[in-house]
């Protein structure tokens, strides 16, 4: 009995040393309290009360940095937010070089965010993310580079305004409509007179042209029955009556 006994223990012991580390994982291993290596995927075996692990995720993760109030170069008063993405490369640095580092990249990120837009105008940071987003992601990637971390995007999501820069940048926007409007119509009237005239000069000088399109009006305007039309004669006709009834 107490074989079966002292078995059943050493199974319980050699079973509870066993670790199943997954392909996206690794495991920190330390014995006695100190780094003895890597544990990669597959079945592990540490040994209890001597050995301790900690798993670490190797995937890409995405860090939703919270909205942080910043204040742009010219002293307008922004709340931003964004997303970073960022792996674990080295495991090890990972967990001995930072404390939580999920946690550090995140309030990284949030510090780094608010330092790059107070280096910004209001007009560069509406229409220049890319760049800006760029910045941050070179930024805190060579800040976490010591800590085995790799930051791979960071994407800044929406740039809330106060109201009142939304209702000044409002009328902007539609003081600029109105002008385009007004230059379009301007543009098409001085086409217009322009083909107008040009169809006035090739009439006066085309004889009988004139005739020609005043018959073509009034044909236009009798194919509607319900047209009233009242036939002006040209005083080129009244004139060739004129010279007629002179000879």
């Amino acid at each position: 009995m107490e074989l079966v006994w002292l078995i059943a223990v050493i199974a319980i012991f050699i079973a509870s040393g066993l670790k199943i580390v997954n392909e996206y994982e690794r495991g920190v291993r330390f014995t006695l309290g100190k780094y003895s290596g890597i544990m990669k995927p597959g079945l592990r075996i540490v040994v209890p009360v001597i050995q301790t692990w900690q798993r670490v995720d190797m995937r890409v993760k995405a860090v939703d940095v919270p909205e942080q109030d910043a204040i742009t170069k010219d002293n307008v008063s922004v709340n931003v937010n964004a997303v970073l993405y960022y792996k674990v490369d080295s495991a090890d640095s990972a967990i001995l070089k930072v404390e939580h580092f999920n946690y550090a990249v995140s309030q990284l990120a949030q510090t780094t965010m608010r330092d790059v837009v107070g280096e910004v105008t209001l007009d560069q940071l509406l229409g220049e993310r890319d760049r800006l987003s760029n910045r941050i992601q070179q930024i805190v990637d060579k800040a976490t580079d010591p800590w085995g971390i790799k930051v791979t995007s960071v994407d800044l999501k929406h740039i809330e305004l106060p109201g009142e820069m939304k209702r000044v940048m409002g009328k902007e926007a539609e003081a600029e409509r109105e002008r385009r409007a007004v230059v379009i119509k301007a543009q098409g009237e001085v086409t217009a007179s322009t083909n107008l005239a040009k169809a006035a000069d090739t009439l006066a000088k085309s004889s009988g042209a004139l005739h020609l399109r005043t018959l073509h009006s009034i044909n236009d305007i009798s194919s509607d029955q319900s047209n009233t039309v009242v036939f002006a004669m040209p005083l080129e006709i009244l004139r060739a009556f004129e010279r007629f009834g002179n000879k």
